[in-house]
């Protein structure tokens, strides 16, 4: 035991300064209390980062269709058809991949359902396999919770929130006291003995992914506390939880606008409840004037909650290509309503639409999750080889 101890404790070094030998008992200390969390937290995160790809894969008989012709049918035809076999279509999602199916959310026998849709054929392909399902609920549940309700989300958070703070302590140890050493820090000695070889892959890895795994702790601290979140909205312009409940009461009231948003479709509801529904079909023309540019289209029919058309369409016209929504709305009768374009939005609410997928790496698509894939395994192999350090250090004071 006294071993142990003293394992976990060094003199200051002659020349060290007082910050780097602060930072080194940090590191250590943070390191070994939260390492198996944070492995758990980096491989749960490597997994569920393909979840949507997986999904796919295991629906890949009703996802990805044979394109007989170039003509497709058209969403009031989906809608007739449907109707036919009483089944009342409640949204439609378009892709923007002609090989691939469209995915129909409709309403039958009071149970509101979704299916792979065939528009060359007008076959119903058949609900989602979610078998796959139940295996990233369980590994999403272990990353957010380890499987142990409220008690292990703070017990993840606790353990995000050392990592953040190891990979600053990290840093400030990765800096090399001279510029010669800098080369050192940079590369890996492939060909030294074991011992340097890992210390090398913590130090080097550890500084190539800092930026990255830095990023994505954050976020996930902004999902699991909201005093992170509250801090990092007002940090980017906008108000504080408390503001916002203090404003409530002023003329300024930002819930002013949602009330009277409300009112105005309660309005419509009542005055529009006897005239014709546009056609889907005319929604989605005057959808495109107002979004003029190819993108995956999601349309909600009006419903008993909301009296619009919604369409929303990802943006990718970007200079990243990131995954950006714009959406419009419209009466019933197709009368144009609002349009939230999200490069129009605050940089709070930008940040706060954005959250979750600049967590999961989904911002991009495939190549940002690729590489969230890589910086989360390197993420898995930190806790690994910073343990293996300490161990060494262990063995060698026997």
């Amino acid at each position: 035991m006294k071993l142990l101890f003293k394992s976990l404790y060094r003199k200051r070094r002659k020349n060290e300064s007082v910050i780097r030998y602060v930072m080194w008992l940090m590191h250590l200390w943070l390191g070994l209390l939260s390492c198996l969390i944070v492995f758990i937290m980096c491989l749960t995160g490597c997994l569920y980062a393909f979840k949507n790809q997986i999904t796919d894969f295991s629906n890949r008989d009703k996802v990805y269709i044979n394109v007989i012709s170039g003509k497709t049918k058209n969403a009031d035809l989906i809608q007739a058809e449907l109707f036919k076999q009483n089944k009342e279509l409640t949204s439609l999602l378009i892709p923007d991949y002609k090989g691939r199916s469209y995915v129909i959310g409709y309403r039958e026998n009071q149970l509101d359902k979704s299916a792979y849709y065939n528009q060359y054929t007008g076959e119903i392909l058949g609900q989602p396999n979610v078998g796959s399902n139940h295996f990233f609920e369980v590994v999403l549940d272990l990353h957010r919770n380890l499987m142990m309700g409220n008690a292990g989300r703070q017990v993840v958070g606790a353990a995000v929130l050392m990592f953040c703070i190891l990979l600053m302590s990290g840093l400030v140890l990765w800096l090399p006291k001279k510029l010669k050493f800098l080369k050192q820090g940079l590369t890996v000695m492939w060909k030294a003995k074991f011992q340097r070889v890992n210390h090398d892959l913590h130090n080097t890895l550890g500084f190539y992914t800092f930026l990255m795994l830095f990023f994505i702790a954050v976020t996930g601290l902004y999902i699991t506390y909201p005093w992170v979140k509250n801090g990092l909205i007002v940090s980017l312009g906008g108000s504080s939880i408390d503001n916002i409940s203090k404003e409530k009461d002023n003329e300024d009231d930002p819930f002013g606008g949602l009330l009277e948003d409300m009112l105005q479709k309660q309005d419509e509801k009542k005055n529009l409840k006897n005239s014709a529904s546009a056609s889907i079909d005319k929604i989605i023309q005057l959808a495109d004037q107002q979004l003029p540019y190819p993108a995956v289209t999601s349309i909600e029919l009006p419903n008993k909650e909301n009296p619009r058309y919604v369409v929303i369409k990802t943006n990718t016209q970007n200079l990243l290509g990131m995954m950006l929504p714009d959406e419009v709305t419209f009466d019933k009768t197709g009368v144009f309503k609002t349009k939230e374009l999200f490069s129009d939005k605050p940089l709070n609410k930008q940040f706060t639409a954005l959250a979750k997928p600049l967590h999961t790496g989904e911002i991009m698509g495939l190549p940002s999750i690729i590489l969230y894939f890589i910086v989360s395994l390197i993420g898995c192999s930190l806790p690994v080889t910073g343990f293996l350090i300490w161990w060494h250090r262990l063995k060698k004071m026997k």
